[in-house]
């Protein structure tokens, strides 16, 4: 059973709320997100770039790399008292006003889009 983000951000607040030390500075976090961000894009590119991984380094998933980035980014929403599923409204609320005409749709150019 999927959790909705509500959840999610409940779930990583009673966790971060049993320390003293509590959440992070935003800016911390903002730098706690660009570490992960380089961790995942260090996954993909051994994955799917050009970039194998050497031998003495141990296997990582992208998955838990953006299980990393996904934990962050809700203690840094949860210590801003922002509400993530509110903000996804706002984003897709904008992409489906502003940028509507901005991809060619499925049905108009009879082929996939990369831009799924």
């Amino acid at each position: 059973m999927s959790k909705s983000m509500e959840e999610l951000q409940r779930e990583v607040d009673t966790y971060i709320g049993q320390f003293k030390e509590g959440y992070f500075t935003p800016l911390a976090m903002v730098a706690r997100l660009t570490e992960e961000l380089g961790e995942l894009a260090r996954e993909v590119n051994h994955t799917y770039g050009e970039k194998p991984k050497k031998s003495t380094e141990k296997e990582k998933a992208i998955e838990e790399e953006m299980g990393d980035m996904l934990f962050v980014l809700i203690c840094l929403a949860n210590s801003l008292n922002i509400d993530l599923a509110k903000a996804h409204d706002q984003v897709m609320h904008k992409f489906q006003t502003r940028d509507k005409d901005r991809w060619t749709r499925i049905e108009e150019g009879g082929k996939n889009n990369e831009h799924n």
